[in-house]
């Protein structure tokens, strides 16, 4: 990893890779941490990194970690949990998004987050934007569809979890407009193969808040 091509971040090599490993360290432990932008695309790669190597699971592999983890408990979770959710994926492991600067000096701020994990924010913004259509009884936008589709592609049980996900969405809608008194008594959606969002009826059920 020591090749990898990288920002100085305004910090001498040894503090620069000290605070990598803190925000490395964070995003295995907690699955999303906010940052400076620069710092979450440079502690990414590290990240990736780490996770393929993960993914090999060697004592060579490990061994090479270790280095980086310095906390027993995060590298078995590295090699446990973390690799078994990605075990089916080539690359994309996290991801980064903008944010509005959280500080006083305007830095451009991010989110550095593990896909597919309980903090997923795309996973749940893409919820949100099926509840809404759900709750209006209006189409699903194309894009919505294709963010369905890539959410729930290596996620497991994504689809379910997304429908548990959309009827809690579904129901803070409804709370928030005491004139709706119905609303989707069950999400269909979309399977890879055809993309097509069936219609739903309309019924009482409460929806559930997601485990």
């Amino acid at each position: 990893m020591s090749h990898i091509h990288h920002r100085m971040l305004g910090r001498k090599s040894s503090h620069r890779t000290a605070m990598l490993r803190n925000l490395v360290q964070s995003l295995i432990e907690h699955e999303s941490i906010k940052t400076t932008y620069p710092r979450a695309k440079e502690a990414q790669k590290v990240a990736d990194n780490l996770i393929n190597l993960a993914k090999k699971n060697t004592n060579a592999s490990r061994n090479e970690a270790l280095k980086y983890l310095y906390v027993h408990q995060l590298n078995e979770k590295l090699f446990g949990t973390i690799r078994e959710r990605y075990a089916n994926r080539g690359g994309g492991f996290t991801r980064v998004l903008h944010i509005e600067p959280y500080n006083g000096d305007a830095a451009p701020s991010a989110i550095l987050e593990l896909v597919d994990g309980s903090k997923d924010m795309r996973f749940a913004m893409t919820a949100k934007a099926v509840a809404r259509n759900i709750y209006e009884r209006t189409a699903l936008h194309p894009m919505t569809l294709q963010n369905v589709e890539k959410v729930t592609r290596f996620r497991t049980n994504g689809k379910e979890e997304l429908r548990k996900l959309v009827d809690y969405f579904v129901e803070a809608l409804k709370k928030k407009n005491e004139r709706i008194d119905s609303g989707p008594r069950r999400v269909h959606l979309p399977s890879v193969e055809d993309n097509i969002i069936s219609k739903t009826s309309l019924g009482s059920e409460p929806a559930t808040s997601p485990s």
